[in-house]
């Protein structure tokens, strides 16, 4: 995940990106300078044809001052809510009583995660501690019917890379195993089954899951901070079967990417390049059809939710920044533009939850500064 100064995370990326310590996923590039408007969506693209694929209405659902509560997720029982305080405090609501269930304050030293992982009745959330000698990541499962919480560590493989990828009650994550493998492993929340998908031997490891509602998309790093390194996507069936390998279209220089329906849409970058900000997407109907490309995307913004493949893309026109949101789904032509921002106007990453797609944009040229939070459906 790219990284950003402490003043933009605090402002902007409450609702949700990790940041990693390690070059998987910290593009060496990543502007200091935060992305700026709260203006409502706007949609430019031609009239879709296909069935299914009108564009979606964009909701307004949250209006906050830049220094309060920043909308992680929304969950059909639960609201979840991150503060703008230094280390992220997370509070998650009960949408009917508007009690808060959780308050979960991370420990001296760390820092708030995102995502939280959500279902009915579990919540998971994650700090990480990544200044000083002594990293360290803690996940914590709460009992939402109780609010207290348990060590996720004595209850699954222990979490060893700050990235998860979850969707709904399913989730993805790295671990270290007693070989001193790095394995991707899918769990679900609710019963805390889970399966060792995929390892690396060290020093290289497994980074940037993205989980779909049929598959986890994650990459593979070998001889990393080294002239051999090489970063490949790969893909796994929620279901179970064997890993399979994306066809780059440059070979060691993927980054993320995320797979629905036989198809994945992956962005690629190289390690050595001097933006890494942006990355060149392309598509795969399929693993052995051919790649197309679909132009450059700000990294490391690909997610999967409902029905769709989502991302973000940036333009520049006379010095002015505009981000936009595209999505593309199995048997489309081309993608759909469903966000236009104005010139100025901030993005988080998008998060996914209940087939439901959530951003937040922020507004720090006006007086007060203020962000919003939108979301539309992705059915």
């Amino acid at each position: 995940m790219r990284r950003l100064t402490l003043a933009v995370l605090a402002v902007l990326l409450v609702a949700g990106c990790s940041s990693s310590t390690d070059d998987s996923s910290s593009p060496s590039s990543t502007p200091t300078n935060p992305r700026t408007t709260a203006t409502p969506p706007t949609t430019t693209p031609s009239a879709p044809t296909d069935t299914g694929t009108a564009l979606p209405v964009w909701t307004k659902m949250m209006r906050q001052p830049v220094d309060g509560q920043h909308l992680v997720t929304q969950q059909r029982k639960y609201l979840v809510t991150r503060g703008s305080d230094e280390a992220g405090t997370t509070t998650i609501t009960d949408r009917a009583s508007k009690k808060a269930v959780v308050r979960h304050v991370p420990a001296a030293g760390f820092v708030a995660q995102s995502p939280v992982v959500i279902d009915d009745r579990w919540a998971l959330i994650e700090d990480i501690r990544s200044d000083g000698p002594d990293p360290e990541i803690r996940v914590y499962r709460y009992d939402l019917t109780t609010g207290r919480p348990a060590d996720l560590s004595k209850l699954l493989p222990k979490v060893s890379e700050p990235e998860i990828g979850a969707s709904d009650g399913t989730f993805a994550y790295s671990s270290t195993d007693a070989r001193n493998r790095s394995c991707l492993i899918i769990a679900e929340l609710a019963t805390l089954k889970s399966r060792t998908v995929a390892c690396v031997p060290g020093p290289g490891y497994v980074a940037d899951p993205v989980v779909s509602a049929d598959t986890v998309t994650f990459s593979e790093i070998t001889a990393p901070e080294s002239a051999r390194r090489c970063k490949r996507i790969l893909t796994a069936a929620l279901s179970g079967g064997r890993v399979r390998p994306v066809p780059a279209a440059t070979n060691c220089i993927q980054w993320s990417g995320a797979s629905l329906r036989g198809a994945t849409v992956w962005s690629e970058v190289g390690a050595t390049d001097p933006d890494q900000y942006q990355s060149k997407a392309y598509v795969r109907e399929s693993v052995d059809s051919p790649a197309r490309a679909l132009g450059v995307v700000v990294t490391d913004t690909i997610i999967a939710c409902g029905h769709w493949i989502l991302w973000e893309t940036r333009t520049v026109d006379d010095g002015d920044e505009a981000y936009q949101i595209n999505r593309w789904r199995p048997g489309l032509q081309q993608p759909q533009r469903i966000y236009t921002g104005k010139p100025g106007t901030a993005l988080t990453p998008l998060t996914c939850q209940d087939n439901t797609v959530y951003v937040e944009a922020a507004q720090l040229a006006t007086t007060p500064a203020y962000t919003e939070t939108f979301s539309a459906p992705a059915t």
